[in-house]
């Protein structure tokens, strides 16, 4: 039934995620998907759209953007936006659209759960406490229409403002399963880990933040987080290693347009976001990757090899300013490592895309600089520090998936080698002599005497603070039996092999 009159006014509540949507009074909702949904807004007044939001996940952000539609019923009309390469990869608003078209089904989501699967081609999820005859009326109540363009958006809203429909019917929620994990004590700054390929290093940051990371909320909702998180990935293949099956939240297929990102200079476009690689090669009017290829080029010892993406127009004029804001790359006895600082990163969506492309920009790097110089240069560990690492609360569940799968998994191919070195503990004049030597050479560097297992332990401890934590539980372990050796005058002691009395 049309309304009367054409100033009726409504007004969109948000029950979920309200401080990421832009809020008016009419009746058609706009999804962005991937296009800054500020660009679309500035061509509209309030009055023109119920509300306007991005949609990036089709697992994760379309069961919030349903509720937060049946808790608005006077939503009649829906125009979907896709018009950028990362619409096509995430899917998000094609299986909306399927959602509409095609209906949904139940079934179980990747981490187990019942839920209501989407009947597409892309994989999307609606959470099960969401009554299924509410959605059918949602699919039939509700007008939809697809954009591939900002203008096309504007268009569609200008011949919908003035059609006024009664809501299809009450404002609807449902209660909403919380997931609250169970957090370890652990020191809030400054993280190390390390690991030989980026799907490696990722399932052990996975763990550490879900272990130790401290539960806030941010304006997105909430998070887990550690502050100043380093990792360190060392032998990731030229070609990458994707893991089969493949648990990563990028495909092989997809890496290509996201390299391109950090890699390629792009035009300003109205309604998408910079790339880092507008950043890189143009934003300041200068070629920065060129400008660090040059140098390295010229002076292979320099520590100047540094690149910006942090423009101070940021805090302004930029609601979405670069999470990436620092590349150092530097030559070591010819081994070339490159450093980036995210200031705030998204650990489980967006961290390993992150690295990846990262990691191409250092391969691209030192190529180009042994094609300009004669030095024999190998490629060194990529190195990333994130100032924020976070997971947020809607992936929580998938980040404890992962983890199941498959932190036992690495943790059981790991190699027990500490670059801080080895000791050989044995009994020598009725005291416990520990020799300290180096990884590789085996160069006795340090010894250490003493009857007492707590204090040669502590004096170790001491010397070699970053011992590795079950190296440091290993040698502990053995000095104790050393010590019970003396007490005990047992006359044999031997490393690694049980006391015999």
């Amino acid at each position: 039934m049309t309304l009367a009159s054409s100033n009726y006014q409504f007004t969109y509540t948000p029950h979920y995620k309200p401080n990421q949507l832009i809020c008016g009074y009419g009746q058609t909702a706009i999804i962005t998907g991937w296009t800054v949904k500020q660009s679309v807004a500035k061509h509209l007044k309030p009055e023109e759209y119920a509300v306007i939001g991005n949609l990036y996940s089709p697992t994760r952000g379309i069961s919030p953007l349903i509720r937060n539609l049946l808790a608005n019923p006077h939503v009649r009309f829906l125009v979907i936006l896709q018009a950028t390469k990362e619409d096509k990869n995430a899917g998000g608003c094609q299986c909306l659209l399927d959602f509409l078209e095609n209906g949904f089904n139940q079934g179980k989501s990747d981490t187990g759960r019942e839920s209501w699967i989407i009947n597409s081609k892309i994989t999307g999820y609606i959470d099960i406490e969401i009554d299924a005859d509410a959605l059918e009326n949602l699919r039939q109540c509700l007008q939809v229409q697809l954009a591939k363009s900002i203008k096309e958006v504007i268009k569609i809203v200008e011949e919908l403002k003035d059609k006024i429909l009664e809501p299809w019917g009450e404002p609807i929620s449902f209660p909403q399963t919380e997931i609250t994990p169970t957090v370890l004590p652990g020191p809030r700054y400054g993280h190390r880990l390390e690991g030989k390929t980026i799907a490696e290093t990722w399932v052990k940051i996975l763990h550490r933040i879900k272990t130790t990371g401290t539960i806030r909320p941010t304006t997105y909702g909430q998070w887990q987080e550690l502050i100043d998180l380093m990792a360190i990935i060392t032998d990731e293949p030229p070609d990458f290693y994707f893991p089969d099956p493949n648990y990563l939240p990028i495909k092989r297929k997809f890496l290509q347009d996201y390299i391109g990102q950090i890699l390629d200079d792009a035009p300003q476009k109205e309604g998408v976001k910079y790339t880092y690689g507008q950043r890189l090669r143009s934003w300041f009017g200068r070629d920065q990757i060129e400008q660090l290829i040059n140098k390295l080029a010229g002076d292979i010892d320099s520590s100047r090899a540094v690149m910006s993406l942090w423009d101070v127009g940021d805090y302004e004029d930029n609601d979405s300013p670069p999470c990436l804001n620092h590349i150092w790359v530097r030559i070591v006895e010819n081994e070339l490592s490159l450093t980036a600082t995210f200031r705030s990163n998204d650990m489980f969506s967006a961290w390993p895309a992150n690295a990846m492309g990262l990691r191409y920009l250092q391969q691209y790097i030192k190529d180009k600089i042994t094609k300009k110089s004669n030095y024999k240069i190998t490629l060194g560990p990529l190195i990333i520090i994130s100032q924020s690492a976070h997971i947020y609360s809607d992936c929580w569940e998938h980040a404890d998936r992962v983890i199941s799968t498959e932190y036992e998994k690495i943790n059981q191919q790991r190699n027990f080698d500490d670059p801080s070195g080895s000791f050989l503990i044995s009994i020598k004049d009725n005291q416990i002599m520990v020799e300290h030597i180096t990884p590789g050479s085996g160069e006795v560097v340090n010894c250490y005497l003493g009857k007492n297992a707590c204090k040669l332990y502590r004096e170790i401890a001491l010397n070699c603070p970053t011992l590795q934590v079950e190296h440091a539980m290993y040698l502990g372990t053995e000095l104790q039996k050393a010590e019970l050796c003396l007490l005990k005058k047992i006359n044999y002691f031997k490393q690694d092999k049980p006391l015999m009395f």
